[in-house]
């Protein structure tokens, strides 16, 4: 079975998500050779270099290949989302479209979460614990430095584009929702050549709306490579049918950060 095939798509745009807690015990820190028996959903903790502990989610594939060093993805959630419970963050967007295909979820996926009152713009101090999440994650589990991956949802989706316009090169390919940035950092990831693919829905905030279609347009227009999904009729919930979409995995799938060269 293709990876495509594993989603089903899915015509509504809401979703009710509810993870069993007890798959979401704490698990001791996995090293290379334990990944497999840390497999699924963990809670865990981050101290990070202002001394504030981090709770964040991590999910480990089930089916590690033994001789490859397995891609990484960091999801980044909504302002809704925000807190510092570690839970949250896992409840919109890409986890429940993950928890549907968990035994085959090919992505050691971060879930970092963003305190409240705060944001993910690259900079600030959520920004800059997620990253450094992700460096110890990748550090732990020996993940394919040319396949990290990005993606984040409204808020999540602002601080992708933040992030990704400081450092374009860290990541082999970025997937924004929703969420806005700067149209001048177009000629930063075309440089990069940074693969982007942005949804959004066209019942979204105006302002949402046309940032997408101007980045999208600015991009192409300096040869960069950009898809641009926008959902008729959906209003600022276009993460359902997007993480619910199985080209998007096997999208990301297809790039590394040597291609992008």
């Amino acid at each position: 079975m293709s990876f495509k095939n594993m989603f089903t798509m899915k015509k509504r745009v809401t979703s009710l998500f509810v993870l069993p807690l007890f798959l979401l015990l704490p698990f001791p820190a996995a090293h290379a050779a334990d990944k497999q028996s840390a497999a699924g959903f963990q809670t865990r903790e981050f101290v990070d270099a202002n001394n504030v502990t981090r709770k964040y989610v991590l999910f480990v594939p089930y089916k590690l290949p033994a001789n490859e060093r397995p891609p990484v993805l960091m999801f980044l959630h909504g302002s809704g989302e925000r807190g510092d419970n570690g839970i949250d963050q896992i409840m919109v967007g890409l986890g429940p479209a993950l928890w549907k295909v968990k035994s085959k979820f090919p992505f050691i996926t971060i879930f970092p979460q963003c305190h409240k009152d705060s944001n993910w713009l690259v900079d600030g101090p959520d920004a800059q614990a997620a990253l450094a999440i992700l460096k110890s994650v990748e550090e732990e589990f020996r993940t394919d430095p040319d396949r990290v991956y990005l993606t984040g949802l409204s808020m999540g989706g602002s601080g992708s584009w933040s992030i990704v316009a400081k450092d374009p090169k860290r990541f082999a390919a970025i997937v924004p929702m929703c969420g806005r940035g700067n149209l001048d950092d177009a000629k930063k990831l075309a440089a990069a050549k940074l693969p982007v693919w942005n949804f959004c829905g066209d019942k979204d905030r105006q302002t949402t709306i046309e940032f997408s279609r101007d980045m999208h347009k600015a991009l192409q227009g300096i040869g960069a490579e950009s898809k641009y999904t926008e959902y008729p009729d959906v209003g600022h919930n276009c993460w359902d049918n997007a993480y619910g979409t199985p080209e998007l995995y096997a999208w990301l799938l297809e790039h590394s950060r040597s291609k992008n060269e």
